[in-house]
């Protein structure tokens, strides 16, 4: 019983009191420390992306706490080639287990570099679409329209096309369209022109782009586009299709609809239509 006691009071000399009591204060110093030259960093690269900017700080913090943290442990009396033969064999055991955590980290510095977005950006992989929220090493964080939070990973980012539908700052709106066979398409043409002067989320320049497609089975098919800028896409797509439908309605000009005949041969006769009025009630 008092070899434990002379253990615990050794334990709790005044040296290793002090050493223990710096350790921490080594520890509280890289954090603080860390924090602050993080701060600078984001000041220093302010033009630079977000997302870059945030790898540089937590890059810079959790370099800064690891050595302070080092530096503790050597005070409290662990030896120096210890850890870093510990943190070698660390190294390779992690590296073999985490392959796949390695791609990604390589791929997050290829992404670094490459910079196809940033946070804020709304960005469309395979069939998700969503708001950046992080770009990390080893992933990207998305939120998606309907409030669902979506996590990629960096290795399929690279392998994956990438649409950035906010990277710049105006956008077309392409409208498929069509008018029946007996309407003017040079009159639907002016009508659209007008529907598009009105509306005054719709660009003036680039100015609006007609396009003929095709004689389709149920009338003439073409594409009419228009330009928005960014932050107005889907206000001027909403509105301006209501504001066509109703500019056709006034014109007279029919949005044609599949039209279907029933034929039976050359032999048989047409079907019979009459029209029935409406028989009175019996009772």
């Amino acid at each position: 019983m008092g070899d434990i006691w002379n253990s615990i009071a050794d334990f709790f000399s005044r040296e290793t009191a002090v050493s223990y009591l710096q350790a921490a204060l080594m520890v509280i110093g890289g954090l603080v420390i860390g924090r602050i030259v993080s701060g600078l960093i984001g000041r220093l690269l302010k033009h630079a992306a977000q997302h870059q900017v945030l790898i540089f700080k937590r890059f810079a913090f959790y370099i800064i706490l690891g050595i302070f943290v080092a530096s503790a442990l050597v005070e409290i009396g662990f030896d120096v080639r210890v850890l870093l033969g510990t943190a070698g064999i660390l190294t390779v055991a992690i590296g073999f287990a985490s392959q796949t955590s390695a791609s990604n980290f390589i791929s997050g510095l290829f992404l670094l570099g490459e910079n196809p977005f940033s946070v804020g950006d709304v960005i469309r992989i395979g069939t998700t679409t969503g708001e950046v929220l992080s770009v990390d090493l080893l992933s990207v964080k998305l939120r998606t329209f309907d409030n669902l939070f979506v996590r990629v990973p960096n290795e399929q980012l690279i392998k994956t096309e990438i649409t950035n539908l906010t990277r710049f700052p105006i956008r077309r709106i392409d409208l498929q369209l069509s008018i029946a066979y007996k309407d003017d398409m040079r009159k639907a043409i002016d009508v659209l022109s007008g529907v598009a002067a009105a509306n005054k989320l719709c660009l003036n320049e680039p100015e609006p782009l007609f396009i003929f497609q095709s004689f389709g089975d149920s009338g003439l098919q073409f594409q009419y586009s228009v330009w928005a800028k960014r932050e107005n896409f889907l206000d001027l797509r909403n509105s301006i299709q209501i504001e066509i439908k109703e500019a056709f309605d006034r014109e007279g000009i029919e949005i044609p609809f599949p039209h279907r005949t029933l034929y039976v041969g050359t032999a048989t006769d047409p079907f019979p239509v009459r029209v029935v009025e409406a028989m009175p009630d019996d009772r």
